[in-house]
């Protein structure tokens, strides 16, 4: 049997909850749903420096969801908010936001916006969308000097984890007497089913449908892993145990744990859970 597409996510707000879809079209940018793309929201603070759950795990208690033409989204003792997920006018007003060692121009969210994240995060915070004009390129190192462009993602386009990785990673935490995880620790876009443990670090591209995607760049992992997602309560780390077999001496002995991905071909493709993948591997 081939490979299988199990699961697709989209985050619309770097950092925030994720939303499980049937099918997603996918792009350069990454996938794409009801006109929202992959991490075209971010939150940043009064600095203008992004906000991931690295500092604010509550993060992981705010839950977008889709709404017809609007991004609704909730979070714990909060009334619901509904964000316009309609084009902004090119004149509407802007900041300079910083992403790592991007800075970049992001179109700035009313103030009532802001002022919500604020409070259900219990921190000052402003919410900013990413205009076509600002997205980044990923490092070409990494693509063979091909140009590819993302939005608010740390670095690349999608990233792709197989059930096989995880469940081999799971294995070693249960011998340990710690609990499994979820898969949403990890924040994948494209969950495959059907190949071995770590495979998806040897694919040279990934076919689904008439989209050819190429795994380019293995993912180093941070803290994140750590925070239960329904609850953003901190826990045990993994990174003990992926130490013992997942430094990664492409990157210098950083622990590695899924693929960052991008588009080589068929921009527009809708992808579908439950489909074949033809995964081609590099040697």
């Amino acid at each position: 049997m081939m490979p299988v597409l199990t699961e697709l996510s989209l985050y619309p707000i770097k950092s925030c909850t994720g939303i499980s879809l049937p099918r997603a079209v996918v792009t350069p940018f990454g996938l794409m749903s009801a006109g929202i793309r992959d991490r075209e929201w971010m939150l940043v603070d009064a600095n203008g420096q992004f906000l991931t759950q690295r500092e604010c795990p509550a993060m992981a208690r705010v839950v977008p969801q889709l709404r017809g033409d609007t991004l609704e989204v909730h979070a714990p003792d909060m009334a619901p908010l509904a964000i316009s997920i309609a084009a902004l006018p090119e004149n509407s007003p802007a900041s300079t936001v910083a992403i790592w060692d991007d800075t970049v121009t992001a179109y700035d969210c009313p103030e009532s916006v802001s002022t919500w994240f604020s409070r259900a995060l219990g921190t000052a915070c402003r919410l900013v969308r990413c205009p076509p004009q600002s997205a980044r390129a990923a490092n070409v190192k990494w693509t063979g000097g091909s140009e590819v462009r993302t939005l608010f993602a740390d670095g690349f386009p999608m990233l792709l984890i197989s059930q096989a990785s995880l469940a081999d990673l799971n294995h070693r935490l249960t011998a340990q007497g710690r609990a499994a995880l979820a898969m949403n620790r990890f924040r994948p876009n494209l969950v495959i089913d059907g190949v071995e443990a770590f495979e998806e670090d040897y694919a040279a591209t990934l076919r689904i449908g008439d989209a050819l995607l190429r795994p380019a760049k293995p993912c180093p992992r941070c803290p994140i892993p750590s925070i239960d997602q329904a609850t953003g309560l901190v826990g045990p780390d993994p990174l003990d145990i992926l130490q013992t077999y997942r430094a990664n001496p492409l990157l210098d002995g950083a622990v590695t744990f899924g693929m960052n991905v991008y588009l080589l071909d068929g921009a527009g493709t809708m992808l579908e859970v439950g489909q074949e993948c033809a995964v081609e591997l590099a040697f």
